[in-house]
């Protein structure tokens, strides 16, 4: 398995320019939450806990995360229980409500990404690579981290690929 350093590396390759970055801090997000309110319906009971698709493949991802770094993987685990709140709030409306926030927010989010994807010159990283699908919600992470003073030897070490 890959370390955090070589998928957001990876990651990053595709995202050198911060008019790119900055799309993808919007972007990502939106697509995040789109997918989680879609994936909120149908739900079923299971010894009294409510699942549902969305509650699944965050689990999954959030286990992904922790694997390759507690602290992100933590944050991650924090962002993606929160947009499984909300998606499974949207998803408790009558179905064209809950169809038009779910499509439309994905629809803005990919109209971010391609736009700072235009600023970049180069085509996502999904492209090239499908965990990009993935690594893309933990680089906005990172990325934030990053600007706000933390995780300094990992951002040195994926900056260090590209000197």
């Amino acid at each position: 398995m890959k370390t955090i350093t070589e998928h957001l590396a990876g990651y990053a390759a595709y995202h050198r320019d911060r008019r790119n970055i900055m799309t993808h801090l919007v972007g990502i997000p939106l697509i995040v939450i789109a997918i989680e309110i879609l994936l909120s319906r149908p739900t079923w009971f299971v010894a009294e806990f409510m699942l549902s698709p969305a509650i699944i493949v965050s689990a999954i991802a959030a286990l992904f995360y922790l694997k390759l770094d507690l602290v992100l993987g933590i944050l991650m685990t924090l962002l993606l229980g929160l947009a499984v709140w909300l998606g499974s709030h949207v998803a408790m409306f009558e179905t064209a409500v809950w169809l038009s926030w779910g499509i439309g927010l994905f629809v803005v989010g990919w109209i971010f990404q391609f736009i700072g994807h235009y600023f970049e010159g180069r085509k996502p990283a999904f492209v090239d690579d499908i965990m990009g699908l993935a690594i893309g919600p933990l680089f906005v992470v990172a990325e934030v981290v990053f600007m706000l003073g933390g995780k300094k030897k990992l951002h040195q070490a994926i900056e260090a690929k590209f000197k």
